[in-house]
């Protein structure tokens, strides 16, 4: 059904042959404000995870319940989008905008004043929620308030926003850590929200759609329960050291069960929540996919550069905010650099390179060890942002050419399900693979402590020195280092490869893409 406009705004009234309006430069930065609240978030987190893990200054949470903290918010986020999206285009964008960044704000003001970790990953849950509706609308509004010729320059801005939270997210948690307590990395979300607010009613278009698609509740409770069992195999088989377990293995395999049934109900409903359909188009496919793996990288390195950097180096949180800071440098370089190369050259040569680059970023780690300096760290993080950037925002601006202008809400949906989707298995599976592999490599050199002592100790770095303070001994602290180092660099191949497979499925999927100008698809 084609999409009907009852509210027109001259942000949309500039023609091809016209540079953008002031106006539509200003309902963009709405767009980007509102995606850079949900970015923001995550960013804020990963430095405080060392705090909540603190049972004094934080909520003692363990490595498990760290890693749930992060997955439970983007594990919602992922599984909701696919509703969210179809909401959107139902009831209109900017109205399932505003109803998500209500909600964010809510919600992070609750995880502000949790009282348990508990508490914490059942509010990140919630935050999730409010996530879902915002990001797929952000992105159909774009496509709205830009005509054809400029949608790539507003999606690359757009995508570059990551770029902001990755820069500004660590170097404010630091500095909220420093002088409050762990709650206040929370709640720089809500003066977000409220300019968010305020700033959609003024610049974006009301526009609604009337796209009177059925729900698809089946599937939602499909795709929810297939990805939850499988995220919570993945972390507790690695917190339970036991991938044998016969918890561990049911949950895995009735996941990838729930998940395949998923997609047969899905190719077989007339409106699914998730178009699955779309997958047949192989350039989709590949984009989504490559999206994914980079995203399953990133998210898994940035879980443990906050432990090698407050933990092994020593840092404090601002410190570590800093340091973490140069990644953004690359991501604002490489997003609209890319939309420049690929008008010249193609999707397929660009974004494959851009993966190269951030595989090479991410592989580099084996090279950091207990003493490396602050300037080969830095240019490692350069690398990993400057191929984010420039394999996300060409291959979203591909996936986003390929959908009909009454499905771009769900569309989006799919795009931003699978980053977070990516989001989530690289947090559970590098931070499983860390958790292991640090467990097998210490466990043998506490041998002659008391077995209580020992088994609790090898459970986190953390663990391992705060054992050592209270046993007073020092070489605990080396072992805590070195165990950790070990798991960092095995995780970061794991990490490496998942990019380098995505580069090969770009290379594979626009195959028969020629290059130049005119094949930027």
């Amino acid at each position: 059904m084609a999409a009907q406009n009852t509210a027109t705004t001259d942000a949309t009234q500039a023609g091809p042959s016209h540079s953008p309006t002031g106006r539509q430069w200003l309902a963009l930065s709405v767009l980007v404000l509102s995606q850079l609240a949900v970015w923001l978030d995550n960013t804020v987190l990963n430095v405080a995870l060392k705090t909540l893990a603190d049972p004094t200054e934080g909520l003692g949470a363990s490595p498990n319940q760290l890693q749930w903290s992060i997955s439970s918010y983007t594990l919602v986020f992922a599984v909701l989008l696919f509703t969210g999206g179809v909401l959107a285009d139902r009831y209109g964008h900017r109205r399932l905008l505003l109803t998500g960044m209500v909600l964010f704000g809510a919600a992070s003001a609750w995880a502000a004043y949790s009282g348990s970790a508990t508490e914490l990953i059942v509010a990140r849950g919630a935050m999730g929620i409010g996530s879902a509706l915002i990001m797929p609308a952000t992105l159909a509004l774009i496509a709205q308030v830009f005509d054809e010729r400029h949608r790539a320059t507003a999606i690359a801005i757009w995508s570059g926003s990551s770029g902001i939270a990755i820069a500004t997210g660590p170097m404010l948690s630091g500095v909220l850590l420093d002088h409050f307590w762990w709650g206040s990395v929370f709640l720089v979300n809500v003066p977000i929200v409220v300019a968010c607010v305020a700033g959609s009613f003024v610049f974006l278009p009301g526009v609604v759609t009337r796209v009177r698609q059925k729900f698809d509740p089946l599937g939602v409770v499909l795709s929810t329960a297939g990805l939850f069992a499988i995220v919570w195999g993945v972390i507790e088989g690695g917190h339970r050291n036991d991938w044998t377990d016969p918890a561990i293995v049911a949950s895995l395999a009735g996941g990838v069960l729930l998940v395949a049934v998923f997609v047969l109900v899905e190719l077989r409903v007339a409106n699914p929540s998730f178009d699955v359909r779309l997958f047949r188009d192989i350039r989709f496919t590949g984009a989504s996919v490559a999206v994914m793996l980079t995203f399953f990288g990133l998210n898994g390195s940035m879980y443990y550069t906050s432990f090698y950097l407050q933990g092994v180096q020593g840092q404090t949180p601002l410190e570590c905010g800093l340091s973490i800071a140069p990644v953004a440098l690359g991501v604002l370089l490489g997003a609209p650099l890319s939309a420049k190369l690929v008008r010249a050259y193609g999707v397929r040569p660009v974004v494959t390179a851009a993966m190269l680059i951030a595989t090479t970023g991410f592989v580099a780690y084996v090279f950091l060890d207990e003493h490396s300096g602050l300037p080969l760290f830095w240019v490692f993080l350069i690398l990993q942002g400057l191929g984010m950037g420039a394999a996300v925002a060409p291959t979203t601006e591909a996936i986003m050419a390929i959908l009909p202008a009454d499905r771009t809400g769900a569309g989006s949906a799919v795009n931003n399900s699978l980053r977070q989707i990516g989001g989530v298995l690289g947090v559970a599976v590098l931070g499983s693979v860390l958790v292991s592999v640090y467990r097998d490599r210490v466990t043998p050199r506490l041998s002659g402590l008391p077995s209580r002592a020992a088994d609790g100790a090898a459970e986190s770095p953390e663990a391992t020195r705060l054992l050592g303070a209270k046993m007073r001994l020092p070489r605990l602290s080396a072992i805590a280092d070195e165990g950790f180092v070990h798991a960092m660099h095995v995780a970061s191949v794991v990490g490496a490869a998942a990019a380098a497979a995505g580069a090969l499925i770009i290379w594979w999927g626009f195959r028969r893409t020629s290059s130049g100008a005119r094949s930027s698809m």
